[in-house]
């Protein structure tokens, strides 16, 4: 099973560079990112589309097939399409997701960003997010991309990552320290 994982997440690691590269090569690499975006929020506002990535049983001119009506409704990137076509004839559309998702960390790191995560016990408005994320590009001195979460199972306090930094003042994590100290008595 591990196998299988590190298989498909360096796969998708060369697939995203791949398509990063010949974005940029042909001077698309923007509008490829902008299109990517679209193609990761349609996925991720679709169970049927979810459905057609995952299931095994599709065949390739059905996947194709879609694939070209959704790049035409859309108007998606010629390039784009190409390489979802390129993806599902080599057997890979089971990955797309975390290939484009990839594909979106090579251009925000080649622009210097800097990826955060944060979870919190209580929901933030945009004004407090927009600080947060304000305040963080200044400690950091680079732009900072903050993916938030509202997560009530923290009870309280936060849960943030930023790159390798991980800080956590959850309630739920305090907790969980007193149960294993007790365990362990």
């Amino acid at each position: 099973m591990s196998t299988k994982n590190s298989f498909s997440d360096s796969s998708a690691k060369s697939y995203s560079q791949a398509l990063y590269e010949l974005a940029s090569e042909t001077n698309t690499l923007k509008e490829v990112e902008e299109n990517v975006q679209v193609f990761i929020n349609l996925i991720s506002n679709s169970t049927d589309f979810i459905f057609l990535i995952k299931d095994p049983t599709c065949k390739q001119d059905e996947q194709l097939k879609i694939i070209n009506l959704i790049f035409e409704k859309f108007r998606l990137n010629s390039l784009l399409k190409k390489f979802i076509s390129f993806l599902i004839k080599k057997r890979r559309f089971f990955y797309v997701e975390k290939i484009l998702k990839g594909f979106i960390d090579i251009c925000s790191k080649s622009r210097g960003e800097i990826t955060a995560k944060l979870s919190v016990a209580k929901e933030l408005s945009n004004d407090e997010i927009n600080n947060i994320k304000n305040d963080l590009s200044k400690n950091f001195g680079s732009e900072v991309k903050l993916n938030y979460t509202f997560d009530p199972s923290l009870i309280g306090g936060l849960i943030m990552q930023i790159e390798s930094i991980m800080i956590d003042t959850s309630v739920k994590n305090k907790l969980q320290q007193i149960e294993n100290k007790m365990i362990e008595a």
